[in-house]
């Protein structure tokens, strides 16, 4: 018990913000080493095979986006109870759940296998993908969504790990898995010529192997999941309320996806100095955002720890300091973007070119117009992610669609009339039309979740009174 109690961080107990900051750090290294990881076939392939490979890549980062984001989505979503059940102490809880969360992660594998596999010629005509790279995005998604199963897997044992408070393993194995993919890359498609497909393949590979690294640690880290027979039964009551996390936080990232593709098909129409410039900037806020996402996981773990504990105050507090340490970070970051986010995108741009001041303007005024509204981005990250560790994942999804809804206005109706102008205000746009939702969904639910809380802790409790209770007549009788 004692090797169990170094593999995982209660989150219940304790000074919070240390608490969160200890646990968030890890985490948002493992997001970092993510950027990386997903850049590497691009990279890789641009420099070894060519421009058209390239482009090849690039172009189905949408796609995968869309795919891979659901999959992150469901995954993070299933761990949310197990995070709760934790919190509670209830072992033989998280135990059915997690044996659940195995079920369910073997049939959403294999049907999200299936389906994009059998779809995906349909998807890259419908997005009208040029016929010079047709060939090799198709090769490259195929194997690509042919390792969905590794990929349910890695991320949901991740989860796991991180709903028990143990954050620096999966960021040890993301290191690892960057590392591998990296050394496959160059192996495959440097050594062995094998192109785009080579890619795909070193990225499947790695994240198996990270997928065996993590079910092998588990096994041997934490005895307090290794299940009875009864125990791994399929059982619809938990799968049910698996499937009300999941589904929603999956449905969300998919909507975003969706919403981020209708901008892209807006900036495609103004031009190539346009399309670079939005481009770059969206790299460069990419690594900006990454702590607002590991904020808003640390948050709904810690708040699903502490729904499960009953302790309701550090529920409050904790949304509290989340809150301050995202308003501090969108305002030191806000101010630095606005002043030096263009010099930033540098890394990305090619210093000869004969454009680059323009290029450089275009940047500026998109970044400046972003980083005006970090303080909304913060709100509805901790807002949304906290009403998913209190399983209100549905109402998080229906700000996900409210963001949609705001991109879509402006990719469909004001892009038309206010060009670049209107680009710009995209994400902003997005950010509020979110918050208008959520801030007043987090007021409204806070209290229900707490009154649930405590009608399914008082049910467990008579289940217990009326399980000893058939017990001792059991041994009166015989």
């Amino acid at each position: 018990m004692e090797t169990t109690r170094k593999k995982t961080l209660d989150l219940t107990r304790g000074p919070i913000l240390p608490l969160m900051l200890r646990f968030c750090l890890p985490i948002l290294l493992g997001n970092i080493m993510q950027q990386f990881y997903n850049m590497a076939d691009a990279a890789v392939v641009g420099k070894l095979v060519g421009t058209g490979a390239l482009a090849a890549v690039g172009a189905t980062g949408s796609v995968t986006f869309l795919v891979i984001g659901f999959v992150d989505g469901i995954c993070a979503g299933f761990c949310i109870p197990a995070a709760q059940s934790f919190g509670a102490g209830n072992r033989t809880l998280l135990r059915r759940c997690v044996a659940n969360i195995v079920w369910l992660g073997i049939g959403a594998a294999f049907l999200l296998t299936a389906s994009t596999s059998l779809l995906l010629g349909r998807i890259l005509t419908a997005m009208d993908f040029p016929p010079d790279i047709y060939g090799d995005s198709f090769a490259y998604l195929r194997v690509i969504f042919a390792g969905i199963p590794a990929t349910v897997a890695y991320n949901t044992q991740a989860g796991l790990m991180r709903a028990m408070g143990n954050s620096r393993t999966p960021l040890y194995v993301l290191v690892f898995s960057c590392c591998l993919n990296i050394a496959l890359d160059l192996t495959l498609v440097g050594g062995f010529g094998m192109g785009v497909g080579g890619a795909a393949i070193a990225t499947v590979a790695a994240q198996t192997v990270s997928a065996v690294i993590c079910f092998v640690y588990i096994l041997r880290n934490y005895p307090e999941l290794r299940m009875s027979t009864e125990e791994r039964r399929f059982d619809y009551r938990i799968a049910g309320r698996l499937i009300l996390s999941g589904l929603p936080m999956a449905l969300q990232y998919s909507i975003t996806a969706i919403g981020s593709v209708l901008i892209q098909a807006a900036v495609n129409g103004l031009g190539s100095t346009v399309i670079a410039s939005v481009t770059a900037a969206n790299k460069v806020q990419s690594f900006v955002h990454l702590p607002f996402g590991t904020l808003g996981v640390t948050i709904s773990t810690f708040i699903g720890q502490n729904i499960g504990a009953g302790r309701y105050d550090r529920v409050k507090a904790g949304f509290r300091g989340a809150m301050l340490v995202a308003c501090v970070y969108s305002v030191a970051m806000g101010v630095f973007m606005y002043f030096g986010g263009s010099y930033l995108s540098l890394i990305f741009l090619d210093r000869a070119e004969p454009m680059l001041g323009e290029l450089l303007a275009v940047i500026r005024h998109f970044l400046r117009v972003n980083c005006l509204f970090y303080i909304p981005l913060g709100v509805l990250t901790v807002c949304r992610f906290s009403l998913q560790g209190m399983e209100y994942g549905v109402t998080a999804m229906f700000a996900g669609a409210f963001e949609m809804a705001a991109r879509g206005v402006v990719a469909l109706v004001f892009a038309k009339t206010y060009g670049f102008e209107a680009i710009c205000c995209a994400n902003p746009a997005a950010w509020i039309a979110a918050c208008v939702l959520l801030v007043p969904a987090c007021v409204v639910m806070f209290p229900k979740a707490r009154a649930r809380a405590e009608l399914a802790e008082q049910a467990e409790r008579a289940r217990g009174r009326t399980a000893e209770t058939d017990e001792t007549e059991g041994e009166e009788h015989a």
